[in-house]
């Protein structure tokens, strides 16, 4: 699954929202912006180690929040079961 395959995915948007779909073993994919504050990207990234979640960093929080289709930057990116 690439970035450009977001927009028709059930998603949620947000750090607080996907630490949520990742605890509650809901996210099947999790995208972080690779220009997101490292306080934000490694708390993730072991989060996603931790529960077995794939995770892939992506160039910016503007490709991101773009790929949602919306017109804000994206720290971090959820793609979940349905």
């Amino acid at each position: 699954m690439q970035l450009s395959d977001i927009i028709n995915e059930t998603k949620v948007v947000g750090l607080k929202q996907v630490k949520k779909a990742v605890n509650k073993g809901l996210a099947k994919k999790v995208f972080i912006a690779g220009d997101a504050e490292q306080h934000i990207r490694e708390p993730l990234k072991k989060l996603c180690e931790q529960k077995g979640t794939e995770y892939l960093l992506v160039e910016s929080m503007k490709a991101l929040g773009h790929a949602c289709g919306i017109d804000v930057g994206a720290a971090a990116v959820a793609i979940i079961l349905e």
